[in-house]
């Protein structure tokens, strides 16, 4: 009997272990175990605005005003499933204050504050990517090194935009330590770089109400996807 109660007492020493070793990282289930239970809360984060335009397209198309084009679309599509979503921004506004000397810098504490101050399951912030080469295109996600729900999401997400978009983008989910959010924020967060606006086809198809649609469809499919993996 005692034989029986030490090899008990082990096994809840190893659950116990295995439960509380780190809290912060997601429990996945094998079956979808999530499906039937409240959608969470997630904030959508267009990226930029006000005096900061983030990239401008080789057809003069600011970022700032395409990422919250794609961030509403997101929210409508997530309020309609019955998520509840937070906005960083819903108008061509900064988060900071005319007197603030650095702007960009309190415009990020204050998105990573809207993140961390609530109770959060997710964060998706909507970005456009570009680069010197006019030939590089395609969406692609990032996330933060250490943050498995975050890398878990970031893979859901750029395959349901590659399965989705279907232009034969071979990006993959990406890695980052440097992008201040992806380091600040406590729960999952990806970074979604929609497209390049220094490509001339791309930064058109990324004006296209239809496009960003899909875009936005997407993303939320990779929302989806994740929340009803994750044990909540």
């Amino acid at each position: 009997m005692k034989k029986y109660r030490n090899i008990i007492f082990l096994v809840l020493v190893v659950l116990s272990i295995l439960l509380f070793a780190n809290p912060s990282s997601p429990v996945f289930l094998n079956q979808g175990g999530g499906k039937n239970k409240k959608k969470p809360t997630v904030v959508v984060d267009a990226g930029h605005g006000g005096f900061d335009p983030g990239k401008i397209g080789v057809n003069k198309a600011l970022e700032k005003d395409i990422n919250l084009k794609i961030a509403k679309k997101l929210e409508r599509i997530l309020k309609k499933n019955k998520y509840k979503v937070i906005m960083t921004r819903t108008n061509d506004t900064g988060l900071y204050e005319p007197t603030d000397r650095n702007k960009k810098s309190v415009d990020l504490r204050k998105r990573v504050a809207i993140i961390n101050d609530n109770d959060i399951f997710l964060a998706v912030s909507i970005h456009q990517n570009s680069f010197t080469q006019q030939s590089s295109k395609g969406a692609q996600v990032f996330y933060h090194a250490s943050s498995e729900g975050g890398k878990i999401l970031a893979e859901i997400i750029q395959e349901q935009i590659k399965a989705s978009i279907n232009d034969g983008n071979h990006r993959v989910a990406k890695s980052n330590e440097s992008y201040y959010m992806l380091k600040k924020t406590k729960c999952p967060l990806v970074i979604v770089e929609c497209g390049f606006l220094s490509n001339p086809s791309e930064a058109e198809l990324l004006l296209k109400d239809d496009y960003q649609e899909q875009m936005a469809e997407a993303i939320y499919q990779g929302i989806d996807q994740y929340t009803n993996k994750v044990d909540r």
